[in-house]
């Protein structure tokens, strides 16, 4: 068997607490959480904010050391902080604002050209060759000597993109990449992002709190829910009959044109008394099918192609969101 590209090892992430009145002074962001992502394969990680899932991107990156767990990159432990600089190169980044993530003064073909010359990927007198190739690779040929500041927002984001793939990485990770662009932009980053992956064969991971625009560029999705892995499906399953309570709220909330919100799942106005204070269930309090053993035994991630952390998984008779 061929081992995964990518291998996310038990990782737990742990902040230092900003209430007072926690005497631990930990706030776990990310609890526990494995999965892989084969070679040439597209992984989603979706959820609410503070689910996780961005936590989950840097840590991947190198970006945030955690404080158990590890990454796993064709079957070596990637060291947890101060990756050298060929380890730094494999794993690569788009970032959701790419105004902030480009210098203002520097030109943005001289920007790719930069990730050319720190790595030694190409000759000295190949670098400008190279720079347009990659800029014309994104569609943006010939606007090498424009200023960020000269380019939408959109084309902003084909520069980051081009830039990211400059280092000739092995993962690339776009985090909520997608998020601050105007519909008609969007559908075109996503558009662009899946040809390079079918043209380069790029091995993705994909953050996102957008399900439409996973459901078209993803082959596998990871629900997350305050830092654990509640669901894991091949996308066309996962949209179609989701199991847990929490990933079918989402997909239920999701507009589409034309068509009705489907009924989406009431939660529970309080707890049992005498319930514990966090139940073993993160989701319990808001669950509108909890049963008792959710509040006193944490459920756990079972199931091979389908994963799903749930007493009372139950699945769903018609598509939630059905894809177009």
């Amino acid at each position: 068997m061929i081992s995964p590209t990518l291998r996310v090892d038990r990782v737990t992430v742990e902040f230092a607490s900003m209430e007072r009145s926690a005497r631990r002074g930990r706030f776990v962001a990310v609890d526990d959480v494995s999965f892989d992502v084969a070679r040439g394969e597209c992984v989603g990680i979706v959820g609410e904010s503070g689910s996780g899932k961005s936590t989950v991107a840097r840590t991947i990156a190198g970006l945030i050391v955690p404080a158990t767990g590890g990454v796993h990159l064709d079957g070596v432990l990637l060291a947890q902080r101060d990756r050298d600089p060929a380890t730094r190169r494999r794993i690569q980044m788009v970032f959701q604002d790419p105004t902030s993530s480009l210098d203002p003064r520097l030109p943005v073909g001289r920007a790719i050209a930069e990730v050319l010359e720190v790595h030694r990927l190409v000759p000295a007198d190949q670098v400008a060759a190279r720079t347009a190739e990659l800029l014309a690779l994104v569609g943006l040929a010939g606007r090498g000597d424009a200023r960020p500041g000269q380019l939408s927002g959109g084309q902003r984001q084909r520069v980051a993109i081009a830039r990211a793939l400059a280092a000739e990485p092995d993962v690339l990770i776009a985090d909520e990449a997608v998020s601050a662009l105007d519909v008609s932009v969007k559908a075109s980053i996503i558009n662009l992002l899946r040809d390079l992956r079918q043209r380069l064969q790029l091995t993705m991971v994909f953050i996102s709190h957008d399900l439409a625009v996973m459901s078209s560029i993803c082959d596998r999705v990871l629900v997350m829910y305050r830092g654990h892995v509640v669901e894991e499906a091949p996308v066309d399953v996962l949209f179609n009959a989701p199991h847990h309570p929490y990933s079918q709220a989402l997909l239920a909330s999701v507009p589409r044109l034309g068509v009705p919100l489907g009924p989406r799942p009431e939660p529970v106005a309080d707890l049992p008394s005498g319930s514990p204070a966090v139940p073993a269930c993160h989701f319990a309090a808001r669950c509108p099918v909890r049963i008792t053993r959710c509040l006193a035994d944490a459920p756990t991630l079972d199931g091979d192609a389908h994963r799903v952390a749930c007493h009372v998984a139950v699945k769903v008779t018609a598509p939630v969101f059905p894809q177009q």
